[in-house]
């Protein structure tokens, strides 16, 4: 009787043995490849978690040369202490301001015109901006006039401002608005210029209208250039601001950075004038790192463009 060789393999099944002996070691390589993955992500997340503190220290420790470099400036008494006070002295200039209340009222003034001046800079840009970038015409015709107004110094609005509307607040602000919205304009302009055409091929197919091509497929696809718009007239409105308040003095007109900087000069008190200047930088600068910084780095990431970036 033939003899039983179940535990055997039949010489016609070793053709057999590679191929699953290979699929076993893609199966493994796979499997590695997708764990590697998941570190990789996992790593990627504990890092963004992570304080980063590189971007504190370096930062600080740059001030802090800064502000060593200007003592020894003035300890070297190049020019009289002052017309160049040292930083202690403008240090105890910040605390009497501070205890007057002036510097408060000050920086709360001054903030509080720029934002509601840029918040209204780009409820009124942004719509031109969106029309003037979908209708030719409309931009040949008003384009280098909005590139002029950008160039123009805001500061020779103020005189005109003054003229029309006197020492109140609807000066600040016209000068405010004639700094930032032709930034924001240009810079909408500029971000739908980047988008591809595909872009708008796909929303007509789509069936989209003229409005949801608009406000549902170019401006989120605008959205780069249209931050760098923002980013831009909020500078141009910051320093329109201290240029109004420096100006226009008297009247119904608060007492603003730009007012604690022209008092300075009217009181020959570097002091003063230095206090002001660091005060309207530190406000540029906070405004930038608390809001424009954050914005654009998750507007970046969430289109995968910080890749190898040092930001």
């Amino acid at each position: 009787m033939p003899s039983k060789q179940s535990s055997l393999v039949e010489p016609g099944d070793i053709r057999h043995v590679p191929s699953a002996l290979t699929r076993s070691s893609t199966g493994s390589a796979d499997l590695r490849e997708l764990e590697a993955g998941l570190d990789s992500l996992q790593s990627d997340a504990v890092r963004k978690a992570r304080i980063d503190w590189s971007r504190i220290l370096l930062p600080a420790g740059a001030i802090v040369v800064l502000v060593v470099i200007w003592q020894l400036y003035v300890s070297m008494g190049f020019k009289r202490q002052d017309l160049v006070p040292g930083p202690l002295d403008v240090v105890a200039q910040f605390g009497h301001l501070w205890a007057d209340g002036k510097l408060q009222e000050a920086v709360w003034t001054s903030l509080q015109r720029g934002l509601v001046g840029f918040l209204i800079s780009v409820a009124i840009a942004t719509p031109i901006g969106l029309v003037l970038a979908q209708v030719a015409p409309l931009r040949r015709a008003f384009g280098p006039l909005i590139s002029g107004l950008q160039v123009l110094p805001s500061v020779a609005w103020v005189p005109a401002a003054i003229i029309w509307f006197g020492l109140t607040d609807a000066t600040v602000y016209f000068v405010v608005f004639m700094g930032a919205i032709p930034s924001i304009i240009n810079g909408l302009i500029s971000g739908v210029d980047q988008i591809p055409p595909q872009y708008r091929s796909v929303g007509k197919v789509l069936g989209a209208s003229r409005v949801q091509l608009a406000l549902q497929i170019i401006l989120p696809a605008a959205l780069p250039g249209y931050l760098s718009g923002l980013k831009q007239g909020w500078a141009f409105s910051w320093r329109s601001l201290m240029a109004a308040e420096i100006i226009a003095v008297g009247g119904t007109i608060g007492f603003g950075l730009g007012s604690m900087l022209n008092q300075g000069r009217d009181l020959s008190d570097m002091t003063i004038v230095m206090s002001a200047i660091l005060l309207i930088l530190a406000v540029g600068i906070l405004v930038e790192l608390l809001v424009f910084g954050p914005i654009e780095k998750r507007l970046l990431r969430r289109r995968g463009l910080l890749t190898g970036s040092t930001r």
